[in-house]
């Protein structure tokens, strides 16, 4: 049976948008307060978290698997690796300070509202998870069809709560995330872990994502077949080039039919 391997954030999950309205959610006690747009004050806090996040030890682990700063903001790090162990102590120093911080670039200092939205937000984050539209369809057209697999980057207990969140887990033979081993998207060695969970073969596989630098050109390197999820239409220079490029999950299936013929 033919394999996809589809990536999460952004492919089949909505993550930008999601972060993006957690953070303004949380900003509104700041536009109560001093009349903060909240809009602002995420452009402001993105900036503050990207400056305390890469100056963190820890930074070239987060690097390698794909923990962004953003990420940083709600995930516990959970697992024995001493750099998710060094995570954890430092998140809260973390979350309060990159609060802190944008609030200072207002001009405000209020301590205690910095430590109300650093505990608010990963409250408000954890609430929001959506699907793309075209996901569920997609998903349940190709399940009994394709053997199905998710590769994802990021810090393992809070891909697991979007999977489980999203209600997209029971789509997938395998569920591989770059935290539980240490390496991440586009290493080739992760695509051709997942590949031998599977029991698939490269020439029978066909990556699904919406990173060029992550998706497309890992699973080249793994000798993979690869589809760029394009949704924002955005352009692209040819050092990496996709076999595909799709704007919907709906234009996937033209493709697999020339691809696989036979399957439906």
């Amino acid at each position: 049976m033919p394999a996809l391997i589809f990536d999460l954030d952004d492919t089949l999950v909505v993550e930008e948008a999601s972060a993006e309205a957690a953070f303004i959610e949380t900003g509104g006690p700041a536009r109560d307060k001093y009349g903060i747009d909240p809009s602002d004050l995420h452009s402001t806090l993105r900036k503050a978290c990207r400056e305390l996040w890469y100056g963190f030890p820890s930074h070239p682990y987060c690097k390698r698997v794909g923990i962004s700063s953003w990420e940083g903001m709600w995930a516990e790090f959970i697992g024995p690796d001493p750099d998710l162990k060094a995570l954890r102590e430092w998140a809260p120093v973390y979350r309060y300070e990159a609060w802190r911080k944008a609030l200072h670039l207002h001009g405000i200092e209020d301590a205690d509202l910095a430590a109300e939205m650093a505990e608010a937000f990963p409250r408000l984050r954890r609430k929001k998870h959506a699907v793309y539209p075209d996901t569920i369809r997609t998903l349940e057209r190709l399940r009994g069809n394709y053997i199905l697999a998710l590769l994802t980057n990021g810090a393992s207990d809070l891909q697991r709560r979007k999977i489980e969140g999203s209600g997209i887990n029971g789509y997938f033979s395998q569920i591989l995330i770059s935290g539980d081993i240490g390496i991440g998207k586009p290493d080739p060695g992760i695509f051709r872990m997942l590949l031998a969970r599977m029991r698939a073969n490269a020439e029978a596989t066909v990556t699904i994502g919406n990173s060029i630098s992550s998706d497309i050109q890992g699973a080249h390197a793994a000798g993979l077949r690869a589809v760029w999820l394009n949704r924002s239409g955005a352009s692209r220079d040819d050092s990496i080039v996709p076999d595909w490029e799709i704007s919907t999950l709906d234009e996937l299936f033209p493709i697999l039919a020339c691809v696989f013929p036979g399957i439906k």
